[in-house]
């Protein structure tokens, strides 16, 4: 079910009035968990049989966690429920490696459990809602959330309140990633007298501005980077694409993710921010600090720490960071574009890391600024390639193709697809820009913008499109 879809509206709409009519906690915890349920069956409803294996695996190896005192039967049981969820995150993700001819010669033929689990397509969400079953497992057993600290739930209450956790549809399917540290606390009594309606409206209006009318009408001009079609273009249309999809992925990522928040905050829960301008970034560690920062703070504080961060010398920090940055890349999907991807920004982190605190990076001067920012938004961009082709040797004609075009020259360029994306990527830089200045622009301008936003939702949606993250 898509967030743009009529009937996720109606979903929406239906399972808010009776989540507010509810007279208690528990009424309200059923509401949203049957709603949630419902919501991720809506596509493929055998998938959820997947998803509920991993919220079994994960709740009670959590309660073991909880109840036992014994720190050996602790240690044992978060081991155990960790390493289950990786193993059905790999099998799921990462089976076209090794059954691809298996799959293509039984396909519409499950005859058995194993076949069916073979053929089964990728679940959706299963990299988030994995993520957050680790992350209940970890947060337990360190003892760092205060909210597990000297707590003995029956066996039902967790489960049920850790299947809410994971199952809480505004980011059930592409996040933001929310620490079970952060979000245990929240469950309680909601209010409708306690919606901050102004809030949820702009989150709203924004999220959905930037998926409806910018990403899926951008959608429209970068789906000629594919291959076949990148071969009869120009050098300076294959960069202006590029510079489109670069535009495109940010407005629809953060126009999920921003949706996402606003939906949470309309149910009483807060989602952390995901996104914060991330192309005003002036170094590529700052960029992570800046872009899907669930994921890059998830990876931080569950591998690249335990990995030993930058306590262990100059080389050992090296290694953790491409490490992670390929760890990283590859969690989006079995592909070698992916890992390219990963190490792509490992590499960059690697080599900006000894002049972090060099003058040039230290300086405030506009010029010197300027520079790092223009040089990493295009770092960035150059990387996108690989995340958009995601066959490697395409990726590879693509840029083989920038250098010695075969139509059009190198300089040549399509007017008319140009002005298109140049039309539907100044929202981005604006956005961007808004940052800057937004304290000083006049409210009554604030709400002329979302008012124009809300104008052009209704009157210029692009074609609807599924979220990017969703095949993650």
């Amino acid at each position: 079910m898509n967030y743009t879809d009529q009937v996720f509206i109606v979903f929406f709409l239906v399972t808010f009035s009776l989540y507010y009519l509810a007279s208690n906690v528990k009424q309200q915890l059923l509401i949203i968990i049957l709603a949630s349920l419902f919501f991720y069956a809506w596509e493929a409803p055998l998938l959820l049989v997947i998803f509920l294996c991993s919220w079994v695996i994960t709740g009670v190896s959590s309660w073991y966690v909880l109840s036992s005192a014994n720190k050996n039967k602790q240690k044992l049981a978060a081991f155990s429920g960790v390493i289950t969820n990786l193993l059905m995150l790999g099998f799921f993700k990462y089976k076209l490696l090794f059954v691809a001819d298996y799959i293509l010669s039984h396909q519409g033929t499950a005859q058995s459990i194993t076949d069916w689990l073979i053929l089964a397509p990728l679940p959706i969400g299963i990299s988030f809602y994995t993520f957050h079953g680790i992350s209940l497992l970890v947060d337990i057993y360190r003892g760092t959330a205060s909210v597990f600290v000297n707590r003995r739930p029956k066996i039902v209450e967790h489960l049920s309140e850790t299947l809410l956790y994971l199952v809480f549809f505004p980011q059930l399917i592409a996040g933001p990633i929310i620490k079970a540290k952060d979000f245990y606390p929240q469950v309680s009594r909601k209010r409708f007298g306690d919606i901050d309606f102004t809030s949820c409206f702009r989150l709203l209006i924004l999220g959905y501005f930037l998926k409806s009318v910018v990403a899926d009408n951008l959608s429209e001009q970068t789906f000629w980077i594919a291959y076949p079609y990148f071969q009869w273009r120009s050098s300076g249309d294959l960069l202006m694409m590029l510079y489109g999809y670069s535009a495109q992925i940010f407005a629809d990522f953060a126009g999920y993710s921003i949706i996402a928040i606003g939906l949470g905050k309309l149910l009483g829960y807060n989602l952390p921010e995901n996104f914060n301008f991330p192309y005003l970034s002036s170094s590529i560690s700052e960029f992570w600090k800046r872009w899907h920062i669930s994921l890059s703070s998830w990876l931080r504080d569950y591998l690249y720490i335990p990995l030993g961060g930058n306590k262990a010398g100059n080389v050992r920090t090296y290694i953790n960071l491409l490490v992670v940055m390929v760890l990283g890349g590859l969690w989006h999907g079995a592909a070698l574009s992916f890992l390219v991807w990963g190490l792509w920004h490992g590499l960059g982190l690697a080599l900006e890391r000894p002049w972090i605190n060099s003058r040039i990076y230290a300086s405030n001067n506009f010029a010197v600024t300027f520079t790092r920012v223009f040089i990493v938004f295009n770092f960035v961009t150059i990387g996108w390639l690989f995340f958009k082709l995601q066959d490697f040797s395409q990726a590879l004609g693509f840029m083989k193709t920038l250098v010695h075009p075969e139509a059009g020259g190198i300089l040549a360029i399509n007017n008319d697809a140009a002005f298109y994306i140049l039309s539907f990527s100044v929202p981005v830089v604006v956005y961007h820009l808004f940052s800057k200045f937004k304290n000083s622009i006049p409210r009554f301008l604030k709400d002329s913008m979302y008012g124009v936003m809300l104008f052009l939702i209704l009157t210029s949606p692009g074609p609807s499109k599924p979220f990017i993250y969703f095949q993650f």
